[in-house]
């Protein structure tokens, strides 16, 4: 009921940014932010990991090995896994991981689960974690000015998350599936400027923020979140450019026509729509650029 009110109330705000904050801390819930900024007041536990990615995922197990690795290589300590209802061996893929304890494993079976999975990652690592990402498993974050993820991270100690902009690569006239890494298979991208690079994934300080906003943003407990040029924000991503020069996010957003086709017939693990629309493969398959060296060299 509170996530009903939280829309209602929110709703009337006309301020975008300031709709969504609140938005995310209604849902979140008045009471609950009472008792966490006491809980933050006094736990002054040294975090076990500095740098984990929190993602939710059906039926990606093929991608996990690149993506993990990728991340590992990137200064990523930690991988928190959330499987929504995957019959594809997914637990298996990720069992070497688990066993090392690099990924923990969360079974996260029903509709519509992604933001409750979010909030789930913040409750269980809040204190044990210096940073989370949340992001996705075509999505792979590229440093570009610092030797990794943590490097760029330093920057940002004072900020409660930092907002980086995807680079969206398309299919490059892939029609197959193929066992080649992605990062090696898809070259080409949009333009830098295109419109859906305005869309932004968070790495957040979980002592400093309720809940995620959507997959996007976060609600902040105090203080504004940052660009990646080290800015504090004041409008909405879909309202700024993009931002690629320092770090960004590689979104493979619909690799090949065949595994674009398999992503429809399995849906999304956000329950936003049973099947991804066709039209979705044409606003995504851009393919303005080809990327001549491309960053893949690392532990892959």
């Amino acid at each position: 009921m509170h996530k009903v009110l939280a829309e209602i109330i929110a709703g009337v705000i006309p301020h975008k940014m300031t709709r969504n904050q609140w938005r995310g801390i209604l849902r979140f819930g008045v009471f609950n932010a009472i008792k966490l900024n006491i809980d933050i007041r006094r736990n002054h536990t040294t975090p076990e990991h500095h740098l984990a990615v929190c993602a939710i995922a059906k039926n990606e197990g093929p991608y996990f090995k690149e993506w993990v690795e990728w991340h590992l290589s990137q200064g990523v300590d930690k991988f928190y896994v959330y499987d929504n209802e995957s019959t594809d061996g997914t637990k298996q893929i990720l069992e070497p991981y688990i066993k090392q304890g690099i990924v923990e494993y969360i079974d996260w079976p029903g509709y519509r689960r992604q933001l409750a999975a979010y909030d789930d990652c913040l409750k269980r690592h809040r204190f044990d974690t210096r940073w989370i990402a949340f992001i996705d498993l075509d999505e792979f974050i590229v440093p570009i000015k610092d030797a990794s993820i943590p490097d760029f991270l330093k920057r940002f100690e004072q900020f409660p998350a930092v907002e980086i902009n995807w680079l969206v690569y398309g299919s490059g006239g892939n029609k197959a599936k193929s066992a080649e890494p992605v990062m090696k298979r898809f070259r080409f991208h949009s333009q830098p400027d295109h419109y859906l690079n305005r869309h932004v994934k968070s790495i957040v300080n979980p002592r400093m923020v309720y809940t995620m906003i959507g997959c996007h943003e976060v609600a902040r407990i105090k203080g504004k979140a940052a660009d990646s040029h080290g800015n504090p924000i004041t409008r909405n991503f879909r309202q700024r450019a993009p931002q690629q020069d320092i770090i960004r996010i590689n979104h493979y957003a619909v690799r090949s026509l065949e595994e674009f086709r398999e992503k429809q017939m399995r849906g999304r693990a956000s329950g936003t729509q049973t099947s991804v629309p066709m039209e979705y493969f044409n606003q995504y398959d851009l393919n303005d650029i080809e990327e001549q060296a491309p960053n893949i060299s690392k532990n892959i």
